[in-house]
């Protein structure tokens, strides 16, 4: 059984404002949505709970962010500053941080999972909509995940596991497979926000991660995410819960980059080995640039490789549920694309801005 589902946060800007009124003009702006307010169960929500077996007493902030956050968090209620939208075809919108954020209700297939992010796009640009007509000014919202000046927001993605698979073997097989996407689904970057300087790089968020596995989302990133909130009986299930995905405008790459992760987790379920990067976030900043990284035991590897493996190990008919997915869960497709030139034509480049009153 599959169930996967997609949050993606807007980057949102307001003429005239700044970074000091983001919390609370995105608040107002997801207030223009229509849907059942006030109504989402916080109760079930366990995010300082680890899937290693321990909870932390608290979340890391990013210090900046806590700058503009802090007097907002003073005035107002959690949940009255995230102002929770829950709409009709499950799917829910809300305030994260300053940003609107939609979440796709739990999906069972690509194509399915495909149509609702791009209706989270169209319900995101019409509450910006109503809200620019409302106030007066205009309103951009991206899909992106970077403000160029040491921000980043998330496109997580969340998978509905068996709790038997554990939490070691699913980090040992998902993020390889994690790093190698990045040349097939990256959204792409100029220039660089951490680590070496490069012109061009294929992740919009490698420059962000320093860890391989914690619960924190927001600070000291992981490149595996232990937050353990299954939204499900949780004697039987985990929500894998992945923050290391681009924002995808094209359909094709937001079908891919959630199919080959997919295809990760059910070979974990198996007796699959997969290959174990020297330092895996060293090698997700190198893969961004084009470069290759070195495996455990000294072996170079290029992200090209790392699909092969992967793919060579798929069921013949995995993934068919989407006829994108179909073609490239074969030998030879992932061995055709993965030694392919970088080009624009796999990338979802752009991530264009739309504004309200141009």
């Amino acid at each position: 059984m599959h169930r996967f589902g997609i949050e993606t946060e807007y980057g949102f800007l307001v003429e005239g404002y700044g970074a000091s009124d983001q919390v609370e003009l995105a608040r107002d702006a997801v207030r223009c949505a229509p849907g059942l307010a006030d109504c989402w169960d916080y109760s079930r929500e366990f995010p300082r709970r680890d899937l290693r077996g321990f909870s932390v007493e608290s979340l890391q902030v990013d210090p900046k962010d806590w700058q503009f956050e802090r007097d907002s968090k003073a005035r107002q209620s959690s949940a009255d500053t995230r102002a929770d939208r829950v709409l009709p075809n499950g799917a829910r919108l809300y305030n994260d941080h300053g940003h609107p954020e939609f979440a796709t209700r739990e999906c069972a297939n690509l194509g399915e999972l495909v149509r609702q992010d791009q209706a989270g796009e169209e319900f995101a640009w019409s509450v910006c909509q109503a809200y620019a007509a409302k106030i007066g000014k205009r309103v951009a919202v991206y899909k992106n995940n970077t403000d160029f000046h040491g921000a980043s927001y998330g496109t997580h993605e969340n998978y509905l596991v068996s709790r038997s698979i554990g939490f070691a073997r699913l980090a040992a097989v998902l993020v390889p497979m994690l790093l190698a996407r990045t040349l097939l689904c990256g959204a792409g970057k100029v220039g660089s926000e951490s680590g070496s300087a490069t012109d061009f790089q294929l992740s919009a968020r490698a420059d962000f991660f320093t860890e391989f596995a914690s619960v924190d989302t927001l600070f000291r990133r992981p490149l595996f995410n232990t937050r353990d909130e299954p939204h499900a009986p949780e004697s039987d299930w985990v929500r894998v819960h992945v923050i290391t995905g681009d924002a995808n405008m094209m359909p094709s790459n937001t079908a891919r980059k959630v199919g080959l992760a997919q295809l990760a987790l059910d070979l974990a379920a198996t007796d699959f080995v997969a290959p174990e990067p020297e330092n895996p976030v060293a090698a997700f900043q190198l893969i961004s640039r084009g470069e290759p990284f070195r495996l455990i035991g000294g072996k170079q590897e290029t992200a090209a490789g790392l699909l092969e493996t992967y793919l060579d190990a798929a069921p013949p008919t995995a993934l068919t549920s989407h006829p994108i997915e179909g073609r490239l869960a074969t030998r030879r497709a992932g061995r055709r694309l993965g030694r392919q030139e970088i080009s624009g034509r796999g990338l979802g480049h752009g991530n264009p801005c739309r504004t309200p009153g141009d």
